[in-house]
């Protein structure tokens, strides 16, 4: 614990995130794994409910075409590793050897075989994740790998278990910090300063002559608004706008105001 407290004093130190995704590694491979896979998304899954291709994918010792395989051919929403992931908070042991049955087996199906193949293919036969699920539905996962088929790995990676799970949660706080508003935001949405406004004011029962009167605009002028955030947003409707424009996290608070006021 000592050493886990140094850890966490000195990840305050990186000025940026890959120094930090480098020391990081450094101290998983201590732990015995060989790999490092870093991913996080501001939504587990998108608005048809498929698994969110992440907007962040960091990667040490793995090949450089994971990237590609995962994030463009979109291998994310397939993998059983992930499906698993969505729904604990509970790290876990996973292995692609055939003759080891872990918490993804019941995964494993015609439709992950293309993320099972191309693990197999490059010997990623086994691992652990940490899942890590905020409070305004952010989702990441930080996972060691251990190369080659080893039926013994959960055995060995059970000792160090609970020192790799507080270093993973203790790595995701301190990227979460460094992260800027193109990995926070998943949607590629952009809505202007007055669209995001008039859309919080929305969001507490306002009309669009109430919100008017609040910014000083005429209601032709709102109703602009509100209409152009949800062309953005590809809503049928201002109430889907608002909950889509909540899901991508774009709607700020706004101060001083009280929807009882």
């Amino acid at each position: 614990m000592d050493q886990l407290h140094a850890i966490a004093e000195r990840m305050t130190s990186w000025q940026t995130l890959d120094d930090l995704i480098d020391d990081t590694f450094d101290t998983m491979r201590h732990m015995g794994f060989e790999a490092l896979i870093y991913d996080y998304t501001p939504l587990p899954c998108d608005m048809n409910g498929r698994l969110e291709i992440p907007t962040l994918l960091k990667l040490r010792n793995v090949t450089d075409d994971m990237h590609d395989y995962w994030c463009e051919r979109e291998y994310f929403r397939i993998d059983p590793v992930q499906r698993l992931a969505t729904q604990t908070s509970v790290p876990f042991f996973w292995n692609y050897d055939p003759d080891v049955e872990t918490k993804i087996s019941e995964f494993l199906t015609d439709d992950t075989k293309p993320v099972c193949d191309f693990l197999r293919e490059h010997d990623m036969r086994a691992g652990v994740t940490v899942p890590v699920h905020m409070p305004r539905g952010d989702y990441a996962t930080v996972t060691g790998v251990r190369f080659g088929a080893r039926k013994d790995f959960q055995a060995d990676a059970t000792r160090v278990l609970a020192d790799f799970n507080l270093l993973a949660h203790l790595f995701h706080e301190a990227a979460y910090g460094m992260f800027d508003e193109t990995v926070l935001n998943s949607s590629g949405v952009r809505l202007t300063d007055r669209e995001r406004e008039c859309l919080a004011y929305s969001s507490h029962g306002l009309s669009a002559k109430e919100i008017s009167r609040i910014i000083d605009r005429s209601v032709p002028t709102v109703v602009m608004h509100l209409n152009s955030a949800a062309r953005k947003l590809n809503a049928k409707n201002r109430t889907q706008a608002v909950v889509r424009a909540t899901q991508c996290r774009l709607l700020d608070p706004l101060p001083g105001f009280s929807p009882n006021q």
